[in-house]
């Protein structure tokens, strides 16, 4: 064991031993992988947001409710006025956690810093996603913001986690913001306290108290768990979670956005060609991947880069097909000698690239390998960080690049996929370069009508499965114990959300 997983250890141990058992109930103690970055992190900065926002400490002008679909949340209506204008009609009678009243100055004051590259709140994700040319008030309540260039996704990104709407800070709200709860304190990669906001518009909390505690280790945190230690376990161990509700803990799990997909080397060896890259989809057992990694409980295969049966999904079902993946290879020009394809005299060889700070990553490339080895490819598994792995990629010193994304953290589709398919999309990796592709990404920025951008991002979505810059493997369906009791809670898709204030332990 590690010297910070000992340390984790204890501070899980120390957790639970100096809580008594009569304010168990009151005190919701929460583990998961990753801790804060700051004794104060800033909500815009990085992905911060996702913390304060998944303890309820922040909130946004709009949501993505539990189906994907955006619903107003510190905002009462939104309005587009004009291809760039967006009008934005606040609550009456929202404060923030000091009492202070949240008018639409306080909103343009909170968002401003995340496009201003001198400010510690500077985002640059999210001030592409914005893309904002001004702000403006018009009274207290409306909020005027004006784009740089039309964009049907902007309402979409006022869910972004980030875009956290925040007072002005003081010593006794260092993060002062609008939810049912309060940030009292954080420890960097190790702890994070929240307090019940008493004067919460929707009803008092079900806790006075929630602690999230960092284990990068899953064993540590769900041997804390079953210590009584923690009462909640985000991303428990797939392998035991069907044994851990045995013992009377509640399990929770639903599919997720979060999607583990290859990316494609598009331009150079033997991926560069269309038809051996549909081969390759085709020899990969998703359900094999699910049940081996996860346990047949902590993914669902994937035919496409969507949950099925959420917004956005094409019905694009993963298919398993290994004479077709031969057939394929030999449409392509492949020969196969003694069980062994070549390609122009050489061996067919795929180097797979990924990394390691997600657990599922390394066996999901190794059973890839597996499944690539038994139609007769050579292929091979090489384990670094995402940024090397990424960077190599981009350079042609890889074929592979397997990685783990949530598809719609906003809940639209438009950012995610010009980051990985656009020809100049910053996260496209295999270098793809489709004009059709560009074409219609463009369309679904600029299209307003619902009906018609579904139309565009399902045609998106029969490119990706035709001509494979990315092969979608499985969306995880998180993981979640808890102990006996506790209600208002579900998995949310873009695992932005964990508390509100229903969720409480039952009387």
């Amino acid at each position: 064991m590690s010297f910070l997983t000992r340390m984790t250890a204890v501070a899980l141990i120390a957790l639970g031993t100096a809580m008594p058992a009569a304010a168990q109930d009151a005190t919701l103690t929460i583990s998961v992988t990753f801790g804060p970055t700051a004794e104060v992190p800033d909500p815009r900065a990085g992905y911060n947001g996702w913390m304060s926002n998944q303890t309820g400490v922040t909130e946004t002008l709009m949501g993505v409710d539990y189906d994907l679909n955006l619903y107003p949340r510190l905002a009462e209506s939104i309005e587009q006025s004009a291809p760039t204008t967006w009008r934005v009609t606040l609550r009456d009678g929202l404060t923030f956690h000091d009492g202070s009243p949240v008018t639409a100055q306080a909103v343009i004051d909170a968002i401003a810093p995340i496009s201003d590259e001198a400010d510690p709140a500077f985002n640059k994700r999210i001030a592409g996603v914005l893309d904002l040319a001004g702000m403006s008030a018009d009274g207290d309540r409306v909020v005027v913001f004006e784009t740089n260039s039309p964009n049907a996704a902007f309402q979409w990104s006022l869910s972004d986690p980030g875009v956290a709407i925040l007072g002005a800070p003081s010593d006794a709200f260092p993060i002062n913001a609008t939810g049912p709860y309060i940030f009292r304190e954080a420890v960097p990669e190790q702890s994070y306290r929240v307090e019940a906001n008493a004067d919460y518009r929707l009803g008092k909390p079900g806790f006075d108290e929630v602690r999230v505690v960092a284990s990068p280790d899953p064993a540590t945190a769900s041997l804390a768990f079953e210590a009584g230690d923690v009462d909640m376990v985000i991303n428990y161990p797939e392998t035991d979670f069907a044994r851990i509700q045995e013992t009377g803990a509640q399990g929770f799990t639903a599919p997720t956005a979060r999607l583990y997909f290859y990316s494609m080397n598009t331009t150079s060896g033997p991926l560069a060609n269309p038809l051996i890259r549909q081969a390759v989809s085709l020899a990969i057992d998703r359900d094999g991947i699910v049940e081996a990694v996860l346990s047949g409980v902590g993914g669902v295969p994937a035919g496409t880069i969507y949950p099925a049966d959420k917004s956005w999904a094409a019905d694009i079902a993963p298919s398993y097909d290994p004479a077709r993946a031969e057939a394929l290879l030999a449409e392509a020009g492949a020969v196969k000698q003694g069980g062994t394809w070549t390609l122009d005299g050489e061996p067919l060889e795929i180097e797979i690239l990924t990394y390691s700070s997600r657990a599922a990553l390394p066996p999901t490339a190794e059973i890839t390998q597996a499944f690539l080895q038994q139609i007769g490819i050579t292929a091979s598994v090489r384990v670094g960080e995402y940024g090397a792995s990424n960077d190599a990629l981009k350079a042609g010193d890889g074929d592979m690049f397997l990685q783990a994304w949530v598809m719609l953290p906003q809940g639209d589709p438009g950012s995610i996929l010009g980051f990985l398919l656009a020809s100049d999309g910053g996260s496209n990796a295999g270098n793809y370069v489709n004009p059709a592709m560009d074409a219609l990404l463009v369309e679904g920025q600029t299209t307003f009508e619902q009906a018609e951008r579904e139309r565009i991002y399902d045609e998106v979505q029969q490119i990706i499965a035709a001509d494979v810059p990315l092969i979608p493997v499985f969306h995880v369906s998180q993981a979640v114990v808890a102990r006996a009791g506790l209600t208002g809670y579900q998995v949310h898709p873009t695992e932005t959300y964990w508390i509100t204030h229903e969720t409480r332990f039952a009387e």
